[in-house]
């Protein structure tokens, strides 16, 4: 009889043997629920359940028991977790000083002790073979890799100390699925908390685990980590107690529980996640339910109406505001920029379209805590700076972002503005975005879309957007609406063929997502709103935070709600502008009755429809 054909309480029987047979509890006992171990003094039992509570995806506590419990009733029948994993941890003062095969000859010490249960990501390994995917660890024999990451736990009392994860190499192909079938399993560690290149982790070598074995990858493999119950023996040693023991890492205790099985139902719910690639370099993918992606779409049709009938369609590229947002939402800085002087015989000769949506853009990035500057050019940069004080005080956005200019070209003087001392590895930004922004086009000018060259007017912003492409972990967006505007390179193909002027005007420099909208405001609009709807999804909001801390709070959900775009901010901003002679530069695109003062319906409707699309069935926690 193999070990896999085994109950629990079989293998138990055989772990109490201490005859080494089982060496890792990975593979073993298919369909029943795994077990962490942590065992503490009963003054510390309290801080460590608060610990588990604050970071449950690592620490989803099955069980607490009583002080010199052996049994765990809930879990188990005929328990004795003195005798029961494979192989234990043995800490004093935080420093492991051994590893033995039983906790009996500690037994007068455990009389004031409490044992932690921790779910463990074993238990989700047949859900995975279930949905056809490779376990590469149980193909290959091994334990599974982990490894201590750079992201800190929320404290709790005295216990602190960095999360470890586990890593399973996933074909691409297979992402959707192994994200879909362990979300539904949170007593497992739910689903991954980072889809991409080990380094954003903090993980140097993927080679080199800090705890278990090397596995292997295959060529169309992506590294995909999950919260690990390791952690509880990282917390130990931070914390330091006089005595402390655990589970020897893939040495589980094994339940007689089985666990939930993942159907196909479950995986087709709307609030099951889908996974999607936001950068390449380094390998970066996100997360969010099918329910947020299916709303974030549903905000991209509508900025994509074309009320002028212009053709902007022809350049529509479908879930470049979803890739372009879920990058956003990961960023912790952003640059915009704005301004496209295409009433080039005026001063100013700034147009309407592009502040409203950089500043309601900023305003939402502001409220989820990114920082944001704005890049301008200096020749316009006093009349940005009063019209962001305007919006302060309008309240359009909540405080002031800095705005500031680049006049340099070239590699060297975009390298010094986007980096800190010039230097690639600790970039100043994560994401770059133009709405509205003149781009450089193939013969190095500047083109508005009557294909007049308004070069003299533009400082080289595309610089910052072309030396950005050659920076690991800075992203790049576009938001244009007629395929002249910066990084709408992108789509330069498109625009050359279907676009009036298209082969003269079309901007050759390419952002990583390229959002086309009827009106390029719309596009900044756009941005916002799916910011807040992916900020509501729960699958994303903890992707984001590494399956760490606590949901947010009705006060949180109301600043958002608050930092939407609404029809009177956009009243609002259109009086400013006007206040500084800016003009309109797209009612008569529109076929609309221009004045200075006019608020044009369509703008209402789109505007409007938006905040209604945004804010209904906002999911409940």
């Amino acid at each position: 009889m193999t070990l896999s054909s085994l109950s629990p309480s079989a293998l138990r029987s055989v772990i109490r043997e201490q005859s080494q047979v089982i060496a890792s509890t990975s593979g073993i006992a298919a369909g029943y629920r795994q077990a962490n171990v942590v065992i503490l003094h009963k003054d510390l039992a309290d801080d460590f359940e608060a610990f588990c509570r604050a970071n449950h995806s690592p620490l989803p506590l099955l069980y607490r028991s009583k002080p010199g419990e052996w049994g765990c009733p809930p879990l188990a029948s005929q328990a004795n977790i003195r005798e029961d994993c494979p192989q234990y941890c043995v800490f004093e003062k935080g420093v492991l000083v051994n590893k033995v095969a039983s906790l009996a000859p500690y037994t007068t010490q455990l009389q004031d002790m409490v044992t932690f249960y921790l779910g463990c990501s074993f238990s989700f390994e047949q859900a995975l073979e279930k949905a056809n995917v490779p376990v590469r660890n149980v193909q290959q024999g091994r334990n599974v890799s982990m490894f201590r990451t750079s992201v800190p736990c929320v404290r709790a009392g005295p216990f602190h100390c960095p999360m470890v994860v586990s890593m399973r190499p996933i074909p691409q192909d297979k992402l959707d699925s192994a994200a879909q079938c362990t979300h539904h399993i949170p007593q497992a560690h739910g689903g991954p908390v980072h889809i991409g290149h080990p380094a954003l982790l903090g993980i140097k070598d993927l080679s080199q685990p800090d705890y278990g074995d090397s596995v292997e990858c295959q060529p169309e493999d992506v590294p995909v980590f999950w919260a690990c119950g390791v952690t509880g023996a990282e917390a130990v040693q931070s914390t330091k107690p006089a005595l402390a023991f655990t589970h020897s890492p893939g040495c589980m205790f094994l339940t007689d529980k089985e666990e939930a099985t993942v159907s196909l139902q479950d995986s087709d719910s709307v609030e099951s996640p889908l996974t999607f690639c936001i950068s390449q370099n380094p390998l970066h993918y996100s997360m969010a339910s099918k329910l947020a992606v299916q709303r974030v779409r549903a905000v991209e049709e509508l900025i994509g109406e074309d009320p002028g009938q212009r053709g902007i369609r022809a350049l529509f590229v479908q879930d470049e505001l979803l890739r372009a947002s879920l990058s956003l939402s990961h960023s912790s800085s952003v640059l915009i920029s704005t301004g496209f002087p295409t009433h080039y015989m005026h001063d100013p000769p700034e147009e309407t379209d592009g502040p409203p949506g950089a500043i309601a853009m900023a305003a939402m990035l502001q409220t989820l805590n990114k920082h944001v500057v704005i890049v301008s050019d200096q020749r316009a940069l006093e009349m940005n700076r009063k019209i962001m004080q305007d919006s302060v005080g309008k309240g359009v956005i909540k405080s002031a972002v800095p705005i500031i200019s680049f006049e340099g070209s070239g590699l060297d003087a975009s390298l010094q503005f986007l980096c800190h001392d010039g230097d690639p590895s600790k970039p100043r930004y994560d994401h770059l975005v133009a709405i509205e922004r003149s781009g450089r086009a193939t013969d190095g000018n500047y083109y508005n879309m009557r294909g007049i060259n308004i070069k003299h007017l533009v400082d080289p912003v595309d610089d910052l957007f072309t030396t950005a492409s050659t920076v690991p972990g800075i992203t790049t967006t576009g938001i244009g609406d007629g395929g002249n505007e910066l990084g709408m390179g992108k789509v330069k193909e498109a625009v050359k063929s279907y676009m009036p002027g298209g082969s003269l005007i079309a901007c050759d420099v390419a952002a990583d997502f390229a959002i086309t909208a009827g009106v390029s405001n719309w596009g900044g609009y756009g941005v916002a709103c799916a910011l807040y709807i992916l900020n509501q999804c729960a699958i994303h909001r903890r992707y984001v935070q590494k399956g760490l801390g606590l949901s947010p709070t009705d006060e949180q959900r109301n600043l958002w709600a608050a930092s939407l775009p609404s029809i009177s901010k956009e009243e609002d901003m259109l009086h400013i502008l006007v206040k500084y002679g800016v003009r309109s530069g797209k009612t008569a695109n529109l076929g609309l009755e221009v004045d200075g003062l006019t608020f044009h319906p369509t703008h209402s409707d789109i505007i409007q429809r938006l905040r209604d699309l945004t804010l209904e069935n906002v999911p409940q926690e």
